[in-house]
């Protein structure tokens, strides 16, 4: 049987990020998957050659943000996914804001990493994405996130 039609776009920088988004590959992995990533190497590390390489950035470097979500946008526009899926952090959450525009459907994860609050991606993502998630249950809130277990 061959892979499913859906494409779909899955986004994290690079470190726990990254680690918690390989932990959902075997479940994505029946549609037409493709990555997008901070570092190449870790990418390559999984096996993964073709991933689209996002610059890294945070709220303290304005200008490479706003880079970052220039390739985001173009990198969803090139890929044209049905769905996009990020564990975070910022590279990923403009992926979710370029899936929100070209009409992909988006699913943000929070950290696991953020035990007392959601990240600043997190909370912002609330906001944006389709359906936005906490792996942490206090955190879940009826406006809010939602809680489905955690990743870990």
């Amino acid at each position: 049987m061959g892979k499913a039609t859906k494409r779909v776009l899955a986004a994290a920088s690079g470190g726990g990020h990254w680690e918690q988004l390989m932990l959902l590959r075997p479940a994505l992995e029946q549609f037409d998957l493709r990555f997008a990533t901070t570092d190449r190497d870790i990418a390559v590390q999984r096996g993964i050659d073709d991933a689209a390489i996002l610059p890294d950035c945070n709220q303290n470097h304005p200008f490479r943000s706003a880079w970052c979500a220039v390739i985001a946008f173009w990198t969803v526009l090139r890929l044209r996914p049905d769905v996009i899926i990020s564990t975070g952090a910022a590279p990923g959450f403009f992926c979710i804001l370029a899936g929100r525009v070209t009409g992909a459907k988006t699913l943000w994860i929070d950290s696991v990493a953020n035990g007392e609050n959601m990240s600043m991606c997190g909370k912002l993502s609330v906001r944006f994405a389709h359906q936005c998630l906490t792996q942490w249950q206090h955190l879940s809130a009826e406006t809010g996130p939602a809680y489905r277990g955690s990743v870990l």
